[in-house]
Parts: structure tokens; sequence; C-alpha cells
């Protein structure tokens, strides 16, 4: 299995925690069922937007990757992510992009202007069978870009010749950097070869990333299967509108985990069926996390009355019996669908309650409650949860933070509207000079530790 992993320029927004959540769910699952799973998600760190963040504060752009490289495993950590069994990063495959890309210039699928290399995407007859569009179709509206050298709008850059200033391999066309798309052909083909089972991401990646994937990759492979299976998850929006970096209406996972727990984070993120939309607000992220607490709350007054003396008759401990065979069937049923951990979800909480029910009129020790409390936390931890572990109400030192920041950014804002500019530059610069770096957008100004 292949994800595409995140551009490394800034932290992780909740957009793109649902992708990895939902992967990480994806190969839990398949672990569950008994597969042996080789899962591979790539960093790009190298990349237009990793080079303009580098160019605005001053800094190399591969070390501005690493350093988000670095901030991507705490927060994966906090969102219950397992590593995945490679973590490849694009400046580590140079030469296998090099050697594909000349593989698709002799066969002609591909074309040298100047020291740049395009895929001519009028070559590749199936382009588009991912998205279901035809050339003519995704040529309207389509933002392409703006290259008069190229044959065809449509083209895509496999290789970039190199601008001053800019990070540059050596390649057979000169001094260049790799296009976005060629990245993970080269990283996938090498770590899971071709014909491997599982690739995807967000579905904002299904055009063109993933169609110009498909491209590449089957013209290399001269009309081979790249992969089998392609999966999406649908965007998380907020009032309605895509959550991305580029409209700024994203929130980072670093600021929602100074409200939220990770788990919880992730146990909202796994509520809604992955291909469903999913509005983001901080109601339903409390609305989770009380549902969450249900769970583990059930756990708890299970382990307790474990601990009693145990009961000889266990006639009435059947229904609890029929309840366990019932809900591991019903929850391999809701996650062999289409991994459905909405319905997995509901199944979980109809276990606890009937598990609550028989605890409050039978509080001592059975081998069928037993079974049950058991049943539950594997279920549990089949969607990355550990409900035997007490969650912590709040985010003690991060939420103490986020509201000292909250009242700093409530200062300055007031200063802004007074037109007190010189107070408003002060609390700016002197959080700057600490690490915290407030950034003044169109939805307002932000806060972020850099």
């Amino acid at each position: 299995m292949y994800a595409c992993g995140p551009t490394t320029y800034n932290f992780i927004h909740i957009g793109n925690a649902r992708m990895l959540v939902v992967f990480d769910m994806f190969r839990r699952y398949l672990m569950y069922k008994g597969y042996e799973v080789h899962y591979v998600q790539n960093f790009t760190d190298v990349d237009d937007k990793i080079i303009q963040r580098a160019r605005k504060e001053g800094v190399d752009p591969l070390a501005l990757a690493r350093r988000y490289i670095k901030e991507y495993f705490q927060d994966a950590e906090e969102l219950g992510i397992l590593e995945a069994t490679v973590h490849p990063k694009a400046t580590e495959h140079i030469p296998e992009m090099i050697a594909i890309v000349l593989g698709l210039v002799d066969s002609g699928l591909a074309y040298e202007v100047e020291g740049n290399v395009y895929f001519a995407v009028n070559q590749f007859p199936h382009y588009g069978k991912l998205s279901g569009r035809s050339l003519e179709d995704m040529l309207v509206g389509a933002r392409v870009e703006v290259d008069e050298r190229k044959r065809q709008p449509m083209d895509f850059a496999l290789w970039k010749k190199a601008k001053e200033g800019e990070p540059a391999w050596e390649s057979p066309w000169g001094l260049g950097r790799p296009g976005w798309h060629i990245e993970c052909t080269a990283m996938s083909l090498k770590y899971l070869g071709a014909g491997f089972d599982i690739h995807g991401g967000g579905g904002d990646l299904v055009f063109p990333h993933h169609e110009n994937e498909i491209a590449q990759s089957e013209g290399y492979l001269h009309g081979g299967t790249f992969a089998r299976y392609w999966l999406h998850n649908a965007f998380i929006t907020v009032k309605q509108e895509k959550m991305s970096k580029s409209l700024g209406n994203f929130f980072t996972v670093r600021e929602v985990l100074a409200h939220f727990p990770g788990e919880v984070i992730r146990f909202y993120l796994l509520g809604t069926h992955y291909r469903s939309p999913l509005d983001f607000d901080d109601e339903k992220l409390t609305m989770a996390q009380k549902g969450l607490e249900r769970l583990k709350t059930c756990v708890r007054l299970a382990e307790e009355a474990l601990e009693r003396d145990e009961n000889t008759g266990a006639a009435e401990a059947s229904e609890l019996a029929q309840a366990v065979k019932k809900s591991r069937r019903a929850f391999t049923e809701a996650m062999d669908d289409d991994f459905n951990s909405a319905l997995g979800t509901a199944v979980l909480f109809e276990l606890a309650k009937t598990i609550n029910s028989h605890v409050q009129e039978h509080p001592y020790a059975s081998a069928e409650l037993k079974e049950a409390r058991a049943l539950l936390l594997e279920l549990g931890n089949v969607l990355g949860f550990d409900l035997a572990r007490s969650t912590v109400a709040a985010v003690t030192e991060n939420e103490k933070l986020a509201q000292v920041m909250n009242i700093m950014m409530q200062m300055r804002a007031i200063s802004r509207q007074k037109k007190d500019w010189e107070t408003a530059d002060l609390i700016r610069d002197q959080l700057k000079d600490i690490g915290i770096v407030i950034e003044d957008t169109p939805q307002g100004a932000r806060w972020q530790i850099k």
C-alpha cells in the first residue's frame, strides 16, 4: 500500500490528518484480517511551495523540509498513526526518477525543451481513466501550469530546469529538480514494484496528481498495471468550503491538539465514512470526546466488576454472550464493506451499551463479561484506540499556552483597532523572538510555533 504523504513546508493540517488517519485505519484492519501489509508513505521534501516558504523565512529549503518532517512524526504519534514500513523522501530518490524520465523520453512519451522534460499526455491513450474524464473535458477550466514551451497545455513537467538559488541535481538535461508527480512513481515502484495492491490519498489528488502518476508509470511499464486499487478520502470542509492551505481556512493539527487529545481527533475523523465529506467543527470534536469517554467508562466499569467474586450462575449472561458474537460479526461486515469505520464505531457503542446494562444488573465477574470487555478493547484497537487508557480531559500545558495566546491575540487585535501599531508590532515581534509566529490572513490572525 502506498499513500501520498505531506509536502513538508508547514505543519500538517486537519485535512492532511484525515488522509493519514484513514490510511492508518486501512492498514490496521488489513493486519487484523491477517494480511502482511508493506506500507509506504512518502515525504515530498523538494517542491515549489517548500522553496517559496524557505525563501520567505530566509532558510535553506532542504533544512525547512527536514524540520517539518520531524514535526510530522510528533503530530502522527499524537494521532495514533503507526510509522510506515518505509518513509521515503523525494530527495533521496533522484537517480530513480531520472531513470524513469529517460525511459519515457526513449519511448516517445516525453520530450525535452531547454532543460525541462514534459510528459506528452496525448501520447498516452488511457489518460483520464482514473477521474473518468476525457482529455477535452479536463482542458475546460483546468488549472494547468502556464508554460509556452509545452506542446499541449495538459503536458506536465517530469524534470524542471534549475533556477538560481533553488535545490538542483545533475541530470542528462542539465541541472534541475524533479516534477512533483514523478516522485511518487519512483518511490512506489522502488519499494512495492509494479502491480502493487493499493494506492491513494486525499480526494484532491485524483486529478492531476494520480492521473499523471498512472500515465507516466504505465507508460514507463509499457502498459503494465501500476496499482490495482485506488482509494481516496473526501475533503474536510470549514463552513462547507474545502479546507486547504492555499485558501487560508485551515487548522493545523498542532493548533487543534492544544484543545483536544490526539485520540479524540482520530475518533472524530473515523466517525464518518472516509469517502463522505466531513465539516470541521469544535462542537463535533467535543461530541467525539464524550463518545470516546463513554467507551472508556464502559471498559473501566467492566474491569471493576471483573475484580469482584465470580458469579456461579451464568445463565443471565447468555444475552451478553450473544452480543459478543453479534458484535464481532457486525464489526467485520462493516469494515469489509469499504472500510466503514463509522458503522464499525457504532458497533462498539452498541456492545458498550449491552455491557453497561449487564454490569448494572449483574455487577460481578463472569467469563462472558471478560470476553465482552476483551472484544471491546480488541475492536477499539483495530481502529487505533486504547480504550483501557484514561483520556486526559484537557491537554494541560498546550491548553495553557493556547489560553495565553488567545489573550495575546485579543490584546493585539484591540491595539490594531485603536491604530496603536507600535503595541501591535511589539506583541508580534516579541512573540517571534521566542519562536511563536503570527500571520495576518484574510480570515484573521493566526499563530503557530515556528
